[in-house]
């Protein structure tokens, strides 16, 4: 379901934005009248999508990399005209193995991407924002940020991150009208799942009192809405969308 002309007149930066949830929520903000511009890894990958789904611009980096992050800000500005939105979706699973066995290499990398790559996308946008005193951030995290996975320490350790950070970034930017908040999503199906071994999704998805994975549609609403000037009042706080697996 779309909304007609909810974004109307709103431009959006979303990494990750390549496939997966970060594809699903552009193709709900252009149905809706937004602009957007797509940044991910996959240079191939991205201007596909971007070609496919009508997107403004696309911008391959990798946001690990802060200097490439803020060049993308500007360009990103510079085609849109202005940056009202940003969706942070980008993000790695890591090894998935018990911390004693976890190579510290793969660690540092989900560090860098999952937490460090998400704060400088946010810390390089906010400026622009500020600019026209409006803005909307969704930082997506996971459930696995607030019960810890076993045998993804790096991955849980990264999004329980993200969700501190949102709750700090969206204290400070109260009152200058730019909404912060985090989703924590249970499993659902994705490009992501790739990284994993069978049994890891097997064991998440027993998690789950519904007792299946999401449809990456369903968190793309959730996202959508939260990106949205419908979402005003609420920030510097989570949305779960888990199948009743985390309710706090």
């Amino acid at each position: 379901m779309t909304y007609a002309n909810r974004y109307e007149g709103r431009c959006a930066v979303i990494t990750g934005g390549a496939g997966g949830l970060g594809k699903a929520a552009a193709i709900r903000i252009i149905a809706e009248g937004g602009k957007v511009v797509l940044w991910d890894l996959n240079a191939e990958v991205l201007e596909a999508t971007a070609t496919e789904i009508g997107a403004a611009g696309f911008v391959a980096l990798d946001v690990s990399k802060l200097d490439d992050v803020s060049a993308a800000a500007k360009t990103s500005a510079e085609v849109l005209g202005k940056i009202d939105i940003l969706i942070a979706s980008a993000g790695i699973t890591g090894a998935t193995v018990p911390v004693w066995e976890f190579p510290v290499d793969s660690w540092l990398k989900v560090m860098d991407i999952n937490l460090n790559g998400l704060f400088y996308c946010n810390r390089e946008i906010i400026p622009y924002m500020l600019q026209n005193g409006y803005g909307r951030i969704v930082n997506v995290a996971s459930v696995a940020g607030k019960e810890g996975n076993p045998n993804a320490s790096a991955y849980s350790a990264s999004k329980a991150g993200v969700i501190g950070f949102t709750k700090s970034l969206g204290k400070e930017l109260a009152g200058k009208g730019v909404i912060v908040n985090a989703l924590t999503p249970a499993t659902f199906e994705s490009p992501i799942l790739a990284q994993l071994p069978q049994s890891q999704v097997d064991y998440m998805r027993s998690k789950i009192p519904m007792g299946r994975l999401g449809i990456v549609d369903e968190s793309a609403a959730m996202v959508t809405f939260m990106a949205s000037e419908e979402c005003s009042f609420t920030t510097a706080s989570v949305f779960d969308t888990s199948g009743g697996r985390t309710t706090y």
